[in-house]
């Protein structure tokens, strides 16, 4: 019987789509502003350095649940920073990465053609890529309303959100929450983005004002990769449900999703400290204050936009025209077609360019 590729069940690779308006923006004569993808540019904190070093003789297998240093670490970071009550150190597991953890969720969960996958109508594509992995149906739709409809096995929430920057506030949270449980649902929160609120404060799935007492069907994903510029580590965390924390550790060992040693101390440093987060969140602000307002001087309109790292920015027009009218003046920018058919006269533009690009692509605009 002739095999059936995993590969056939995925879309094309959205960013190979931008090949010919990268080229098109590297061509101009002060070279390419690259506002595309979210990835850091700026230096890895020091303090992680110097901790991946003092790991670095690491000859062993690492642990998949993390060392008693990280796991304590993670624990604090959820009480301290995101008001987390009642964690212990079985709530929390590394991750190598968060987007490994999105695209594999559903798998991890036992999950396949009979079960159906929720997730944001405008969304990072993961989601999607998640349950197509499984063989489950991915359903773009993200209310209470449609939870009770559809009864889906797994629910993704993103707040703050990639790509347009909305923020849930505590009472949608529980609003999600609660018609998650009604159905049975595992309800996945991508919080990601949450050290980089600007004008709504986002909170975690975790927090009591939306989860009440329990955690009972609730992960919350956090990631170093945005905050500490650790995208190259591939660190990241899922914690919530004791139960579901310890059913994915249990799987992830028979399938060798383990951490390196080296990162997992990096990690745990980092987690202990709250003043590089602080840096880097007022570099985003400085670039922030400087290109929101030249886009709209140049006729855009900004939407939500309310935290992370993105502008969620239209004008109004097919998005993969504005992407040619900024390719044209250097700049690259994500086409909202990306992230689902709601968004397709938007463009995601990201910050993550140094103060010299940003400065470059304001000046254009």
């Amino acid at each position: 019987m002739a095999r059936t590729r995993l590969g056939d069940r995925l879309p094309d690779f959205p960013w190979d789509s931008l090949t010919a308006a990268k080229q098109r923006a590297a061509d101009h004569p002060d070279g390419l502003v690259d506002l595309s993808v979210g990835t850091p540019v700026d230096p890895t904190p020091a303090l992680a350095q110097e901790a991946l070093t003092e790991a670095a003789d690491s000859p062993g297998y690492p642990q998949v649940i993390g060392t008693p240093e990280l796991r304590s670490a993670m624990v604090r970071y959820l009480t301290q920073r995101w008001q987390v009550r009642d964690l212990t150190e079985g709530s929390a597991l590394p991750l190598i990465g968060t987007k490994e953890f999105v695209a594999w969720l559903p798998t991890l969960l036992g999950l396949g053609a009979e079960d159906t996958v929720m997730f944001p109508g405008i969304a990072y594509p993961t989601y999607a890529v998640g349950a197509r992995i499984a063989g489950c149906t991915p359903l773009p739709a993200d209310t209470a309303e449609a939870i009770r409809e559809h009864r889906p096995a797994l629910v993704w929430v993103n707040s703050p959100s990639n790509p347009t920057g909305a923020v849930l506030d505590a009472d949608a949270l529980a609003a999600i929450v609660a018609a998650s449980r009604d159905v049975g649902a595992v309800l996945a929160s991508d919080e990601c983005y949450g050290d980089f609120g600007w004008d709504a404060t986002p909170v975690s799935v975790l927090d009591a004002r939306v989860c009440g007492s329990s955690h009972e069907g609730l992960l919350a994903v956090h990631s170093l990769s945005k905050s500490s510029n650790l995208a190259g580590y591939r660190a990241g965390l899922v914690a919530g449900d004791t139960d579901l924390v310890t059913e994915l550790a249990e799987v992830r060992k028979h399938a060798g999703m383990i951490m390196p040693r080296p990162v997992q101390h990096a990690m745990a440093v980092l987690l202990d400290d709250r003043d590089h987060v602080a840096e880097q969140r007022d570099r985003y602000a400085r670039r922030r204050a400087v290109l929101r307002p030249a886009l709209e001087r140049s006729g855009f309109r900004i939407d939500d936009s309310q935290a992370g790292l993105y502008l969620w920015a239209t004008r109004d027009e097919p998005c993969r025209t504005t992407v040619d009218f900024l390719a044209e003046r250097g700049i690259l920018v994500a086409p909202g077609d990306f992230y689902g058919a709601d968004a397709v006269r938007h463009v995601r533009v990201a910050l993550t360019a140094t103060d010299e690009r940003i400065a470059s692509a304001a000046a254009r605009l």
